[in-house]
């Protein structure tokens, strides 16, 4: 029988409630960017170090790792949480609004620090665990090249923080506040990214066939790229390739020498991902070339899927389920977003959850977007939860 007592509930976190409302909404108001979070790191690396905390800054740019051990336990777990903003003007009107003109936390990141922090008090605070516990504080998860994670990764992140599993999680607008939501396998997809250029002939409008036209190339090419979904991947399979840039000529009466397309692919599975991209390599230079042309591919990969390994996502739902009830904890959909957690999860078992961010929060990326600070306590819990469960004596 699990004495629940033993281990960390909500209700050992709700003395700490304004103290971690105020912390978030610090760093709400003084939001960093992708490879800018300087003063963010600072100040999460001297909360840690005042703590007790071994704290090593500056991993893999503005990271910050911090261990603790306890006992005499040879187990390691990591909690991960991301640190930087969004290059957004806030359109939200509240007092503790980004102070920093185009900046913004518009995707939770100062609220998934404060959880981390939340829990790292509490932990070192209380000490009821055998092992150690690693926490990484990243930057760079919006998009950075290289991403945050792969640049932790590569700075010796596994071989200097030994650890046997990963959590993380992120805010989820549209589900109840501190609610929880996890799915074991592929949750979130795979992003990437396709530059096109088409190079014809120029000439004038009056004369087209004088030309060869990047114009209708790329028109055909657009509607020709809808097929690759429909047509070459399982129905059963989720997958996108959506075209979110045109542009070409600069007069009515001219016909341009080149035009240039980009767009996004995104999957579930790494066999989709690879099956994308040569349909799309394959097809573009076969309507390209069949119309006369010439044209240069840009295919970036980004961020791979998010799977989640099967034995960790089941444990953390059974940690999620003691602290806050079955009823509260649900099985997540498959998101189309991507998230560079994906690169931790390709080394190291582990798992990525959800937490409920409110019924009528805005959108993630969204000018009005605000993270629900109802959450923040559940969030803190879970992860002392989390980590006294997986290294108990």
């Amino acid at each position: 029988m699990l004495n629940d007592n033993v281990f960390a509930r909500v209700s050992d976190f709700e003395a700490m409630e304004a103290e971690l409302t105020g912390i978030r909404r610090h760093l709400h108001a003084n939001p960093e960017l992708s490879c800018e979070e300087v003063e963010t790191a600072r100040f999460v690396a001297e909360k840690l170090e005042s703590w007790g905390y071994e704290v090593t800054r500056n991993v893999g740019g503005h990271g910050v790792v911090a261990r603790l051990s306890a006992g005499t336990g040879k187990k390691g777990i990591a909690i991960r949480a991301d640190m930087d903003a969004l290059p957004i003007a806030e359109e939200t009107g509240l007092t503790y609004a980004s102070r920093s003109p185009g900046k913004m936390h518009a995707c939770g990141h100062d609220g998934h620090t404060t959880v981390l922090l939340g829990a790292a008090e509490y932990l070192a605070r209380t000490r009821r665990f055998d092992g150690t516990v690693t926490l990484i504080f990243q930057p760079a998860e919006e998009g950075g090249k290289p991403s945050g994670a792969q640049a932790m990764i590569a700075d010796g992140l596994f071989q200097r923080f030994p650890f046997d599993a990963i959590f993380g999680l992120h805010n989820h607008p549209g589900a109840p506040e501190g609610n929880i939501l996890l799915r074991s396998g592929p949750m979130m997809a795979s992003a990437d990214t396709v530059h096109i250029t088409i190079r014809g002939v120029g000439g004038h409008a009056s004369r087209p066939h004088l030309t060869v036209d990047p114009v209708v190339i790329a028109c055909n090419l657009v509607v020709s790229l809808q097929t690759i979904v429909s047509r070459n991947v399982d129905p059963t399979q989720t997958a996108v390739v959506t075209v979110g840039t045109i542009h070409a000529g600069s007069a009515v009466n001219v016909i341009p020498e080149s035009s240039k397309l980009a767009f996004s692919v995104r999957s579930f599975d790494p066999k989709v991902r690879d099956l994308l991209q040569a349909r799309i390599v394959t097809l573009t230079k076969s309507v390209v070339e069949g119309h006369g042309a010439t044209v240069e591919i840009d295919y970036q990969r980004g961020y791979p899927v998010v799977v989640n390994s099967e034995a960790e996502t089941a444990f953390a739902r059974e940690v999620a389920e003691e602290l806050i009830g079955p009823e509260r904890v649900s099985t997540c959909h498959l998101i189309p977003g991507s998230e560079d957690f994906a690169f931790f999860l390709e080394r190291k078992p582990g798992s990525f959850l959800r937490l409920g961010n409110g019924l009528d929060s805005a959108i993630l990326h969204s000018s009005k977007y605000d993270f629900a600070d109802g959450s923040l306590t559940t969030g803190a819990a879970l992860w002392a939860r989390l980590v006294e469960r997986y290294l108990a004596s």
